[in-house]
């Protein structure tokens, strides 16, 4: 039977993706408070971690490098980019939320 366990350079590609696309959205996109920056962080790193390997495979063919990329570097860039669109779609309806008065009450 073979073994699901990931290989430690692949995980290592994922949770490095992950984090950086969480980090880039950070400069671009700033949470309003602590709560709202920890469930961004927490679902932006869960979503590269969860859907790096697809998205990564679906922006390199996309894009027509897939044959130029190795495994590592697709897998990095799907992870930044799932971390990524994560961290904005929450912002956004945070944004939403607040200007509907569905927000959190400060």
């Amino acid at each position: 039977m073979q073994s699901m366990d990931p290989e430690p350079a692949m995980l290592a590609a994922r949770v490095a993706g992950a984090v950086a696309g969480a980090l880039v959205s950070l400069a671009y996109m700033m949470p309003k408070g602590a709560r709202e920056a920890a469930a961004r962080a927490i679902a932006g790193i869960v979503s590269g971690l969860v859907f790096g390997a697809p998205a990564g495979v679906a922006l390199a063919q996309w894009m027509g490098v897939a044959e130029l990329l190795s495994p590592s570097e697709t897998l990095l860039t799907g992870s930044a980019a799932a971390s990524m669109t994560a961290w904005w779609v929450l912002g956004a309806l945070a944004r939403i939320a607040d200007r509907t008065g569905r927000g959190p009450r400060s």
